[in-house]
């Protein structure tokens, strides 16, 4: 039994036959004709990038911001449509505020990201809305990073399963990212939007997981690697934005700022330069066979 064109796609809160939910599918089409984002978690923060198509020449530059501060110590950059990127960013300040009115603290970066999958998750359940057509990066730094864990709360045992962890620190850089489906995962690199592919795999070259990647050389990679996505865009000016979240002895003092007009010149700068040397390679490794 085929699914296609029987009308399962009429309503996201029914499944066809093999199991699939079109509404969610077509809303992940619309983050694939989006703009490129990129997410960096490096050593000491986290690096957020996104390429702005100009769709026309009458936009000022600088303004319709696409990377947005949901908290002192986490941002979040979307691809796909832009109106429910604005509207995810509100309902995460609404439950980055939720939590430090019942908590009195800054909310974790992982809480963050699962309080807003279940909230787009929810999105997929009901015939009377529809899917978030975007997916978003949501990066930050949790301070409690500079405490080592030499305790804990409660009764819980001092080792095995739920245990204390010798020597271990809490918090930290988070980077996640969450999907029209709702679901989310946690990653060193995260890369969605048109180029995504490029993207991808200029990320996989990096050793993210060493943790050796400093925040100055994230803002230079971000760069150079949204300039490589944009390859297959090429004909269409766009417009780099960039913000980064470091530790608390970092630039930011583990706040989310936009990186500085003259950082963001001299990653453009070096961006562009790597882009020409790659092509020159490839045009005298063409000539030469």
């Amino acid at each position: 039994m085929t699914s296609i064109g029987t009308g399962y796609d009429l309503s996201n809160s029914v499944f066809s036959p093999d199991g699939r939910n079109f509404q969610v599918e077509y809303a992940v089409k619309a983050v694939e004709n989006g703009g490129t984002a990129i997410g960096i978690r490096c050593k000491d923060g986290v690096v957020l990038a996104v390429e702005k198509i100009i769709t026309s020449k009458l936009l000022k530059p600088g303004a319709n911001k696409r990377i947005a501060t949901v908290d002192r110590h986490v941002g979040v950059v979307s691809a796909g449509l832009v109106p429910d990127g604005r509207h995810f960013v509100s309902r995460a300040r609404d439950e980055a505020s939720s939590w430090r009115n019942v908590y009195k603290g800054p909310i974790p970066v992982s809480a963050l990201s699962n309080r807003l999958g279940s909230y787009v998750q929810a999105y997929t359940l009901y015939s009377s809305v529809r899917p978030f057509g975007v997916t978003a990066i949501i990066g930050g730094w949790d301070s409690e990073a500079e405490l080592a864990v030499d305790g804990q709360v409660g009764n819980g045992p001092n080792s095995g399963s739920g245990g204390r962890v010798e020597g271990a620190k809490a918090g930290g850089p988070g980077l996640y990212m969450v999907e029209p489906s709702g679901l989310y995962w946690g990653y060193y690199g995260a890369a969605t939007g048109k180029g995504r592919q490029a993207a991808k795999a200029e990320l996989e070259k990096l050793d993210l997981a060493s943790g050796s990647l400093s925040l100055a050389e994230g803002v230079k990679e971000a760069a150079r690697i949204i300039y490589v996505a944009h390859e297959d865009s090429k004909d269409k000016e766009f417009e780099l934005e960039m913000s980064w979240i470091s530790s608390m002895d970092g630039p930011t003092k583990g706040r989310h700022e936009e990186v500085p007009k003259e950082l963001l010149e001299e990653a453009e700068t070096a961006a562009k330069k790597a882009l020409e040397d790659d092509e020159g390679d490839e045009t005298t490794k063409g000539e030469s066979e």
